[in-house]
């Protein structure tokens, strides 16, 4: 055989394939889409943003009248860090809206406990002289304010007028050889819940 024949044989064998495989029902197929293409890795899940810090109101003394002043406290309810931050005394901020105390400037740390869930005991250290009308009703009302509710007491049939009208949260302030004492109602200011609300709070907030 000369080699023109080979090679058209062979395309004719070829021809004859293709052929033998579209009478068998088999279809030629185009070009298949897999999908959109890869956009890369997903980012990161977002992350919660911390909570913003309580703002408690401090009582401190404009022009000689009780004055609240928001301030931002890391825990509200923590008595014992809100009375510290009471007892350092206005800020420069505060200062500069003319805020004064009466309360007096301490050595040491003051100590506060509560007692039988109503009584809120504050200890002043070397303070030998009694603290004044005006610097108790500071501590009462910011004391008020920090302060979480007291339970409710359910009053007994068997109570007098006195006992079922109990119990009021009250105040008792300790220093060197003396005690004072204020019940939290003393305190008629009601602070609105934030700053920036207007209302009692000095400036509006």
């Amino acid at each position: 055989m000369r080699r023109g024949e080979g090679g058209g044989a062979r395309l004719f064998v070829a021809l004859m394939g293709l052929l033998a495989l579209t009478g068998c029902g088999v279809p030629t197929s185009d070009v298949i889409e897999a999908g959109a293409p890869a956009t890369g890795m997903p980012g990161p899940a977002p992350t919660e943003e911390p909570a913003a810090p309580a703002t408690v109101p401090l009582f401190f003394l404009t022009d000689g009248e009780l004055t609240a002043y928001p301030r931002a406290a890391t825990d509200a309810a923590d008595l014992t860090s809100v009375v510290r931050l009471l007892l350092e005394g206005p800020n420069e901020k505060e200062e500069a809206m003319s805020a004064t105390t009466d309360l007096p400037r301490l050595s040491g740390a003051p100590s506060v406990t509560v007692t039988d869930g109503f009584t809120i005991a504050v200890t002043l250290p070397d303070t030998p002289t009694p603290v004044s009308r005006e610097a108790l009703l500071q501590l009462t009302c910011t004391v008020r304010y920090a302060s979480p509710p007291s339970p409710t007491v359910v009053p007994r049939p068997s109570d007098t007028p006195e006992e079922a009208a109990r119990p009021v949260p009250t105040l008792q302030v300790t220093g060197t050889y003396w005690t004072m004492t204020s019940p939290t109602s003393a305190c008629r200011m009601e602070p609105s819940a934030g700053a920036g609300g207007g209302g009692p709070f000095h400036g509006g907030g």
